[in-house]
C-alpha cells in the first residue's frame, strides 16, 4: 500500500509556521530592540522570544498578539498570512451601556473573543460588578484605570492585566481622552497566560 502525499494545505500550513521565527527575528533587528526590552515589554521571557525567533518555540495566538502590538503592525504580517479575497473584517462597533464603544473581532462562536473597545472616562466613582469569566485586558493607547477588588491600577500602552471577573472589577480611561483597548474574554473562565511586568 503507498503512503499517502501530505496534502498541499497541510504543507503550506508549515511553511507559513517555519517563517514565522525568521520574520520575528528580523522586525526586531528593524525595531533594534533587545530581547529584554521586548521582553519588558510584552511581558514573554526572553528564553521564549529566543526560542519563537529560532523555531524552537511552535507561535500560538496568545504570544503573537502582545509581538503584533508591540511592533505595530497586524498579526498577518507576523504569520506572512496569504490574502484570499478582501482580507478586511467588517464587524459592526455596539455602543456599551456606559458609553463606550466595543467591535467584536472574532467572527464565530469559540471559548475565547476578541473585542477592540473604546473606553471613555467614567469619572471617579468606581461602579465595581462581577460576572462569569477570565479577561485578558492590553492598552494600545491612553491610559486605563482598572479597579479591581483591593487593587486600584493605571494601565498605560503596552501593559496588560488578567484576571478572574467574578472578582469585583471597574475599569474607565483616565488622564484625558479615552483608552484604546485589546479585549479576550472567556465566558467559561479560560485564560490567556500572558502577563506583562508591572510598573515600578
Amino acid at each position: 500500500m503507498e503512503t499517502p502525499e501530505v496534502p498541499a494545505p497541510h504543507r503550506d500550513h508549515q511553511a507559513v509556521l517555519d517563517e514565522v521565527g525568521p520574520r520575528l527575528k528580523r522586525l526586531r533587528a528593524q525595531r533594534k530592540l533587545t530581547l529584554a526590552a521586548l521582553s519588558e515589554t510584552t511581558g514573554i521571557s526572553k528564553s521564549t522570544l529566543s526560542r519563537l525567533e529560532s523555531g524552537l518555540r511552535r507561535p500560538s495566538l496568545e504570544l503573537l498578539l502582545p509581538l503584533a502590538a508591540a511592533y505595530r503592525v497586524p498579526l498577518d504580517d507576523l504569520v506572512g498570512a496569504p490574502e484570499v479575497g478582501d482580507p478586511r473584517v467588517r464587524m459592526a462597533p455596539r455602543t456599551m451601556p456606559f458609553g463606550g464603544t466595543v467591535v467584536p473581532l472574532s467572527r464565530g462562536p469559540g471559548p475565547l473573543q476578541a473585542y477592540k473597545m473604546i473606553v471613555p472616562d467614567r469619572g471617579t466613582e468606581p461602579e465595581l460588578r462581577t460576572h462569569e469569566g477570565y479577561e485578558w485586558l492590553y492598552v494600545l493607547d491612553g491610559k486605563l484605570r482598572l479597579v479591581l477588588a483591593e487593587h486600584d491600577l493605571t494601565l498605560e500602552p503596552g501593559e496588560a492585566a488578567e484576571f478572574d471577573t467574578r472578582l469585583p472589577h471597574w475599569f474607565s480611561a483616565t488622564g484625558g481622552g479615552p483608552a484604546e483597548v485589546l479585549s479576550l474574554f472567556g465566558r467559561q473562565g479560560e485564560r490567556m497566560h500572558v502577563r506583562a511586568k508591572p510598573r515600578a
